[in-house]
C-alpha cells in the first residue's frame, strides 16, 4: 500500500485504464480518520459498455 498525500492535478481525474489496468481507490484522510470515497475498479468496470457486433459472432 502507498499513500500519496497530495497529488495535485494527477489524482484519479488524470488516471487512465491504459493496458486494461484498473484505477486505484481514492481514500480521504483527515487526522486519524479515513473513508474510501471511490472504490477500486475491477475487470467488470473496465469492460462495462463494450459490445461485440452480432456480425462478428457468426
Amino acid at each position: 500500500m502507498i499513500a500519496i498525500m497530495g497529488a495535485g492535478a494527477y489524482g484519479f481525474s488524470m488516471s487512465s485504464n491504459y493496458n486494461s489496468r484498473p484505477r486505484a481507490a481514492e481514500v480521504l484522510v483527515r487526522g486519524n480518520r479515513f473513508a474510501v470515497i471511490r472504490r477500486r475498479e475491477n475487470q467488470q468496470d473496465l469492460t462495462r459498455g463494450e459490445t461485440i457486433p452480432a456480425s462478428l459472432l457468426k
